[in-house]
Formats: C-alpha cells, sequence, structure tokens
C-alpha cells in the first residue's frame, strides 16, 4: 500500500504515526496525576458535580457527565473514572433540550498548550488548584 505514495506522503504518515505515539505516551503519564487526583478528591470529600459544556455559538448545556471543572472558565474537565473532557462542544437546536454526549479525549500534561487566553500550564497544577479550591466548581 505505501508503495503508491509520494515521499513527502509517506513522511507525513511517519509523522503523524509518531505524534499519535507521543499523545498516548502523554496521556499515559496523565492518566497517573488524574488518577491521584481522583484519591485525592475522595480523601478530602470534593464532590463530583454534572458537567456542563458550552457549544461553539455561546449556549450552556447539560452532559451526560459528573466530575470536576479544569479551568477557571469551565472549558475542560474530567469525569469520576477519570477520562478528560473538552467542554466547548458543537452544538443544534436540540442539545439545548437533550444536552450533549461527550467523548473522552487523551489528557495532555500540559492544560492549554498552544493555547492563546492565558490559562495554561501543568495537568498537575490544575488538578492543585480544584483540589484548594481555586477554580469554582459551579
Amino acid at each position: 500500500m505505501d508503495e503508491h505514495l509520494t515521499e513527502r506522503q509517506k513522511a507525513a504518515r511517519i509523522r503523524a504515526q509518531l505524534n499519535e505515539s507521543n499523545a498516548r505516551n502523554e496521556a499515559a503519564r496523565a492518566k497517573v496525576l488524574i488518577d491521584q487526583f481522583l484519591e485525592d478528591a475522595k480523601a478530602q470529600g470534593l464532590a463530583p458535580r454534572p458537567l456542563k459544556a458550552t457549544t461553539m455559538d455561546g449556549h450552556v448545556v447539560k452532559t451526560d457527565k459528573v466530575g470536576w471543572y479544569l479551568r477557571t472558565n469551565h472549558s475542560i474537565g474530567i469525569d469520576t473514572e477519570g477520562n478528560y473532557y473538552s467542554l466547548t462542544v458543537p452544538g443544534s437546536f436540540m442539545s439545548r433540550f437533550k444536552g450533549v454526549k461527550l467523548e473522552p479525549q487523551l489528557a495532555p500534561l500540559v492544560v492549554g498548550r498552544g493555547g492563546r487566553d492565558g490559562e495554561t500550564g501543568d495537568l498537575k497544577e490544575f488538578l492543585d488548584w480544584v483540589l484548594s479550591g481555586h477554580i469554582p466548581q459551579d
């Protein structure tokens, strides 16, 4: 199958495979931090809350998950199973009434990497901020 690809296409495929492998390795390391957070949250009695998402057109909608927000703007969250979610979602008219079903993403070690809004940093810091009450959960 690769014999019909140009050198540029082959190189692009290799880069994509390496990026995916790196993301999976990073997510595995992030999972260790998230699992520790779940233990600490339980020990502190930090109750999870129903997570809400914001649609691309700005409507706040309910989701099918319960957990904690990791950013003050509530754009990222984790659920009680340790899954990581972007809470900015495409929406439809019906999602305002029915809510949305979230799909987990690979958790990064650096939250907001490449972002422009200034709320970036190590995942561990964000998890610690949730535990210390610095990120509002309501």
